[in-house]
């Protein structure tokens, strides 16, 4: 087996539709809806909730300008941060990747922490079965760790019928609302500019972005990618566009459903405040599926997190950020073996933790590691956006001013300001009053400057794809 051979993703092997796939599963949008909507839409959120996460849409297709442009020229498993390196040389790339492996990891352990309890609830309240939550997830991170061992195609089958089914058991109640009128009859008031000026908007601008954290792995998958220099681009966009209609149709028809009552329901009982709409509007069978759809939206949000990191581990392998071993790929299905292997047990690793830990996972574990995470991409975000702007300023093919300069620019500035708000606003996002909880959005910064600080022995760019010999 040649050095090539065994280190190459198998080409041609994934669409557009698989890769708008991973993004929304990444995304998880019924989780998003049930769990971000009473906060953006209840006392402390504000009334111009539709029309915030329609601007947040209209944001990051501004920021997919530039990154799709990007993928164009460079690509690799190493996400943002082959665009980090092109601007800012290697030692920066290995900040970003020690950024991006934190963060990742931060959403997967959160992830299974969600989906242990979320599922031991579930079969203890409708059948009566108590299972201990880390027996579900160790069958969980054992089903994820199969999957991420298989060809990359055996994954986007899983969560393409995932998907479709948590985004259709929304819609269904989206057209009942509309059907009937809502509660008060249908309106536009959640778009109109004097609905952003209410409530704690700055905070529900954080919630809309944090909605959509997942769609830039769509760069992950550029070497599997069929014609990547088209496909990249297009599943960006598509799926930005995809995951902000549906987030922002979404919210307003679950406005319209509560009408005035809306931020009251919401504040009062936030945990049923979707499925009592859904069970009012269509009926408890909808909300029955839903609970259960909940579980595998969850799940496939995980999984999707463990494509991407098995990613991140392969491309630090190959240019010898870690084990050389990391970044070899199976001699048959060419996937990212050894990398999903180990990232198996990093996510084992981190759910023992959990366990010895005693800690309550929905109160603590989730919103304290996912704080992590959500800060963590929020600086990929902003360091990709300068980078973007740096490069194609340099780029010899690309010379439109509005894809070079001005989209850039735009990006940087917002989600910089975004990034601000997250970490003035912390104790949001970790639901904690403790300072030292309140200090971990630190956590990725350390793990960036120790990503810069250490010297590592490079073995070869990550630019191009790999070719198989």
């Amino acid at each position: 087996m040649t050095e090539s051979a065994s280190t190459s993703l198998r080409s041609n092997s994934i669409g557009v539709s698989g890769i708008v796939f991973f993004v929304l599963a990444f995304a998880a949008p019924l989780t998003v809806i049930i769990g971000i909507g009473p906060i953006v839409l209840g006392e402390s959120g504000s009334p111009g909730a539709p029309a915030a996460f329609l601007l947040t849409t209209v944001v990051l297709l501004i920021f997919s300008v530039g990154f799709a442009a990007m993928s164009r020229e460079h690509a690799g498993p190493g996400g943002f941060a082959v665009y980090i390196g092109k601007a800012f040389g290697e030692r920066s790339a290995q900040a970003a990747s020690y950024i991006a492996v934190v963060g990742y990891n931060s959403f997967l352990t959160a992830g299974i922490a969600l989906f242990s309890a979320t599922t031991a609830n579930l079969l203890d309240s409708r059948l009566g079965i108590d299972i201990p939550w880390w027996a579900i997830a160790l069958v969980a991170i054992i089903a994820i760790g199969v999957l991420g061992y298989s060809e990359v195609n055996v994954s986007v089958r899983v969560l393409g019928l995932l998907l479709v089914a948590e985004v259709l058991i929304v819609l269904v109640l989206d057209v009942a609302v509309f059907v009937t009128g809502g509660a008060e009859g249908v309106n536009v008031d959640g778009f109109m500019p004097s609905s952003l000026t209410q409530g704690t908007i700055s905070v529900v601008f954080l919630m809309c972005f944090a909605a959509f954290v997942g769609f830039e792995v769509t760069t992950l998958f550029s070497e599997e990618a069929k014609d990547r220099h088209r496909t990249i681009p297009k599943a960006t966009y598509i799926a930005v566009a995809t995951v902000g209609i549906f987030y922002t149709v979404s919210m307003w028809a679950i406005q319209l459903g509560w009408g005035s009552e809306t931020a009251e329901q919401a504040t009062d009982n936030p945990t049923e405040f979707f499925f009592t709409l859904n069970t009012n509007l269509v009926g408890p069978w909808s909300t029955d599926a839903m609970q259960v759809l909940v579980v595998t939206s969850i799940f496939a949000a995980a999984l999707s997190s463990h494509g991407a990191l098995s990613r991140y581990l392969l491309s630090m392998g190959r240019t010898g950020m870690a084990p050389a071993k990391l970044g070899t790929t199976h001699p048959r299905m060419k996937s990212p073996h050894i990398a999903s292997i180990t990232q198996s047990a990093i996510t084992l690793m981190l759910t023992v933790i959990m366990l010895m830990s005693g800690a309550d996972l929905l109160s603590v574990f989730y919103p304290w590691i996912i704080s992590i995470g959500s800060i963590s991409i929020l600086i990929l975000y902003v360091s990709a956006s300068v980078s973007v702007l740096i490069s194609l300023r340099r780029s010899a093919v690309e010379q439109r001013l509005w894809v070079t300069t001005v989209a850039p620019i735009l990006a940087a500035v917002a989600m910089a300001s975004i990034l601000t708000i997250a970490i003035l606003n912390f104790d949001v996002l970790t639901a904690s009053d403790s300072e030292l909880v309140n200090l971990l959005w630190v956590v990725p910064f350390l793990a960036g400057a120790v990503g810069f600080a250490v010297k590592f022995r490079r073995v070869r760019g990550e630019t191009e794809p790999v070719k198989t010999a």
